[in-house]
Formats: structure tokens, C-alpha cells, sequence
């Protein structure tokens, strides 16, 4: 069941619904919500972030929560901020708490999960048949937020 995302929004940025993407048993994959990160002051686009619904020990290592800002827009905190109004829908699905993962190289990405409220749970080896695994990833930084 997908929520209205419409009031995903500060006075800095908006959430623009993309698509949502059903449950996929079989792929171990949940239902997702994306979206644009969209500027308040005139809609430019600047990223796109994700939410995962649910737990499973494929979103322990992938995290809730994926992001990226283009790089003009790079510096403003607009992924952190975009992971606050994602909260808000966490809470509307009955989720009590998040994971959001990065690369431990990946300074940018740690300091927005910090920003957003996270704290740093665990740095683990991802398991051999992981997709990241298997794509040449080794490792996650591993981010808590509770809710």
C-alpha cells in the first residue's frame, strides 16, 4: 500500500513523486517509493532519492533510504533534508526506525547520514552473494535512526 506523498515538502525542497515500485518476493525486494528532489523556489531538479518499506536483511546492507544530488547542487544538505521528509513517510508505514548505508570512503554520503540524525551502528563486510558484493562493493557503513 502506497501513501500521497504530496505534503513532502519544506520552504528549501519538495519530494516530486517519480514512481512507486511494488513488492518483488522473489527478488527479495520491497515496495519503493522515488522520487525527485525538486528546489522549492522554482522546482529545478536537483537529485533523486529513494524509500525502501520495511526490513530484511537485503535493506540491513542496502539501507531504507538512497540518495544522490547532482553536482551543481552538491554542498546545500538537500539529500539530509530530503531523508527528513522521508521520515514522515516511515512513520506513516509504521516503521519505528531506519537504516541508511554508504561506502565507509564515501565522506559526503557519511555526513548526510549524520546530518539526517543517524548513528553510525557498524562498518561490516557485506556477505559474498550480495549484489553490491558481486558489483565490486566490500563494505557499509551502517547508520541507525530511530524514529
Amino acid at each position: 500500500m502506497f501513501f500521497d506523498t504530496i505534503n513532502l515538502k519544506s520552504d528549501e525542497i519538495f519530494l516530486k513523486l517519480d514512481r512507486t515500485i511494488e513488492a518483488n518476493p522473489e527478488k527479495r525486494w520491497v515496495p519503493c517509493y522515488e522520487f525527485k528532489i525538486c528546489l522549492g523556489f522554482d522546482g529545478t531538479e536537483a537529485g533523486h532519492c529513494n524509500f525502501r518499506v520495511g526490513y530484511t536483511e537485503k535493506l540491513y546492507f542496502g539501507g531504507n533510504i538512497g540518495y544522490s544530488i547532482y553536482e551543481p547542487f552538491r554542498g546545500n544538505h538537500y539529500a539530509g533534508k530530503a531523508c527528513l521528509l522521508l521520515f514522515e513517510l516511515a512513520r506513516m508505514h509504521g516503521m519505528n526506525f531506519l537504516y541508511i548505508t554508504c561506502n565507509p570512503d564515501n565522506i559526503a554520503s557519511r555526513k548526510t547520514c549524520e546530518y539526517a540524525g543517524g548513528v553510525l551502528e557498524a562498518i561490516v563486510d557485506l556477505p559474498t552473494d550480495n549484489d553490491m558484493y558481486l558489483d565490486g562493493e566490500k563494505q557499509k557503513c551502517i547508520y541507525r535512526i530511530n524514529l
